[in-house]
């Protein structure tokens, strides 16, 4: 463990200031599949007993009409998060009829690539544009790979916190400054070790054939209707995930907060050869919302995201520039098929443990090719990383992935107990050694039991997938809403659908117009 981390972690024991640690905040959006009674895409529209997909704060779609996406609120204590998600989760399964929320990351079998259908958000120029920015990543990246599903774990510090670092170290910065620049420190050190979150939590190492859609693949086949890899943790981030020949040549290193924004305002306002021979309208129908390399910032894919809460109108760059860093989403963690709520405290606690760690930790800037060698060490664990012996790069030394993570999870240790000191019992510390467990016995990561089940049943991943979402739905449905709560989602689904509605009847002008005034929101800045 690094001197700087041990003094600041003795500077937040302190009696006055062991409370900042049990003030972060946690928010939690986990992706979903609608399908039907057989494990096949859903074809229906968002059920409307859901609420507005454009308007509903804790319910909405993803990047298909199938694909829900679940929003958690902030609370400091995770497990409050969690309680919170598993009610969305009630109140939906409540609603659905004769579908299920898929239980695994990737999907089962899909339709023919025209018939899966794109998220629809009603006839305001909000909601069009939300949909035609979905047409262009359909042309972009094809509509299956806008199908996988993962969770997004949202993470924050207090601002006092930061300033007590800020003024412990005699940082000459400002306070924006500064918090921006160890959130991106965070995002570095994260950058460097979350290769250990697709060991641990990985849990797609098999998917359907047909995903593939005859595409060349090094994948084996495990039986008639499943290809896998062996040793594969997560094939949801390995490249064959979300790839896309475009912006593999965008590879911000967050070194700083400008040089990040930098790149993605430049990737939002330069076209991009390919897109521009398409164009933006075929026939006087929008095909996507510009020609550039990225048509919004958010198409940027990454494993981790800097953020900060958007103002009414205001686009998430807007708001990184006005305002610095506010919280990190982190976006590569599987949806646990185990799990009815696809994750779990044992895995929230470690993940805050984890970005505790990353936040405090030393952060030197990512030179020498180490931006690449971290790119080299998340996709091989994503690929083989529970293979026996398997060698990662650990600076210019190569390192066996096992010693490195128990490491790594002796340092996180005093981490871990400080938490604990702070929110009383020993949740953290529980966590990070059933973390140790799977670093020894790689049989107990979801990987490996995912693999262990198909193999044992003889099921392939869509009948496994299949199973699991059935017997989620009968946990989920055997312990229904207190009647408030149920009113309350009730409530909530009418106002959203109310709230569209107001949207809908206060436009004007005209819907290009409307586009060129959202593309000129960040073109200025750009300039």
């Amino acid at each position: 463990m690094s001197d700087l981390l041990t003094r600041r972690l003795a500077l937040l024991g302190e009696p006055a200031h062991l409370p900042l640690l049990g003030q972060a905040l946690h928010g939690i959006e986990r992706e979903t599949l609608r399908v039907d009674e057989q494990g096949q895409l859903a074809l229906t529209p968002h059920p409307a007993a859901l609420g507005s997909a454009l308007t509903h704060d804790r319910i909405t779609t993803d990047y298909s009409e199938a694909l829900l996406e679940f929003i958690t609120g902030t609370s400091t204590d995770p497990a409050q998060t969690l309680d919170e998600l598993e009610r969305i989760h009630r109140f939906t399964c409540g609603k659905l009829d004769c579908e299920y929320l898929w239980s695994a990351s990737m999907p089962g079998p899909l339709p023919a690539e025209e018939d899966i259908p794109i998220a629809r958000y009603g006839s305001s120029h909000t909601g069009r544009l939300k949909y035609v920015y979905r047409k262009g990543l359909a042309l972009r990246y094809g509509k299956t790979m806008q199908c996988i599903a993962g969770i997004h774990y949202n993470y924050s510090l207090p601002e006092a916190l930061w300033t007590l670092l800020r003024t412990a170290e005699n940082d000459s910065r400002d306070a924006r400054d500064y918090q921006s620049a160890r959130y991106i420190g965070l995002i570095r050190n994260f950058r460097r070790y979350s290769w250990l979150l697709m060991y641990l939590f990985g849990a797609s190492p098999a998917l359907d054939a047909n995903f593939l859609r005859g595409r060349n693949h090094q994948l084996q086949q495990l039986d008639a209707d499943t290809l896998y890899l062996p040793w594969a943790t997560s094939l949801r981030m390995s490249d064959l995930g979300y790839q896309n020949s475009a912006q593999a040549g965008m590879t911000p290193c967050y070194n700083d907060l400008a040089s990040y924004t930098e790149s993605l305002l430049n990737a939002v306002s330069t076209p991009y050869p390919a897109y521009a021979a398409i164009g933006t309208r075929r026939d006087g129908e929008w095909l996507q919302l510009n020609t550039n390399l990225l048509q919004i910032e958010n198409e940027y894919y990454s494993s981790i995201r800097p953020k900060r809460v958007t103002a009414p109108g205001e686009r998430p760059l807007q708001a990184l520039l006005a305002r610095g860093v506010q919280y990190v989403e982190v976006r590569c963690l599987d949806i646990d098929p185990f799990l009815p709520l696809g994750i779990d405290l044992t895995e929230a606690l470690f993940l805050d443990t984890f970005l505790l760690y990353c936040a405090l930790q030393d952060s030197p800037l990512l030179m020498d090719g180490e931006c690449g060698r971290c790119t080299a060490n998340f996709l091989k664990t994503a690929t083989e990383g529970r293979r026996p012996g398997l060698q990662l790069q650990n600076g210019k030394q190569s390192v066996e992935l096992r010693q490195w993570a128990t490491e790594l999870l002796q340092d996180m240790r005093p981490v871990a107990e400080l938490l604990d000191h702070a929110r009383g019992g020993q949740g953290h510390v529980n966590a990070l050694q059933a973390q140790q467990a799977k670093v020894e016995d790689a049989e107990r990561t979801p990987s490996a039991r995912v693999l262990a089940a198909l193999r044992e049943r003889g099921e392939s991943h869509t009948a496994f997938a299949r199973r699991q979402s059935h017997a989620h739905a009968q946990t989920l449905l055997a312990a229904p809403l207190a009647t408030d709560e149920q009113a309350r989602f009730e409530s909530l689904a009418r106002e959203s659908l109310l709230a569209q509605q107001r949207i809908e009847a206060a436009d004007e002008g005209d819907f290009d117009s409307f586009v060129a005034a959202y593309q000129a929101s960040l073109l200025n800045i750009a300039h």
